[in-house]
């Protein structure tokens, strides 16, 4: 059952990523939140798993200041997962470490985290995902220009995220491997 608490998490989401767009598109990036906390519902999501999934970038793309404030707000469970999920938060000069080295990184905590972390960060990829596979068939290779890994790298990412989540058995296992899947056959 989903409370007033959903609303809350939901405004501070908006909050977080005001202004900003998904990448290459005119899509408020707030639609991607929206879309990853539908996927973790989907995939049997409790409250706060649905909180965290909405809050999963906050601190990635709206500053460290919203760690305290969503731990302060939705506790610690929540403030997990969001840290979980968080593979990369700008320092003051807005940077992030280098991308192989983050994704890596990102990739080897996947191995051991937690079930919450595993539910929101596997709903997050399946999302991106998705979305890449829509441009794909929309737009075709031009979709890979958007982002700041090749080709090569992005395949890579997914690959090893779908293998991971296979070897978990997360509860969106097979939907990231469809993903994935068709993400690699559209880019040959």
């Amino acid at each position: 059952m989903l409370t007033d608490k959903i609303a809350q998490a939901l405004a501070l989401a908006v909050e977080a990523h005001d202004g900003q767009k998904r990448k290459g598109t005119s899509i408020p990036y707030i639609a991607h939140p929206m879309g990853v906390a539908s996927v973790a519902l989907d995939h049997g999501a409790d409250e706060e798993q649905a909180m965290a999934a909405l809050l999963h970038d906050a601190v990635e793309d709206g500053g460290a200041e919203y760690a305290d404030r969503i731990r302060i707000e939705f506790g610690d469970r929540v403030a997990d997962i969001v840290a979980g999920c968080t593979d990369g938060v700008p320092d003051a000069s807005g940077r992030k470490p280098p991308w192989q080295a983050r994704k890596q990184a990102y990739l080897d905590h996947l191995k051991s985290a937690s079930d919450d972390v595993l539910l929101v960060s596997s709903s997050d990829k399946l999302h991106n995902a998705r979305a890449i596979v829509e441009d794909l068939l929309n737009i075709g290779q031009k979709v890979f220009d958007r982002f700041s890994a090749s080709k090569e790298q992005t395949l890579w990412y997914y690959e090893s995220l779908a293998q991971i989540f296979e070897a978990r058995d997360t509860k969106t296992a097979k939907a990231v491997r469809t993903a994935v899947d068709e993400m690699k056959r559209l880019s040959l």
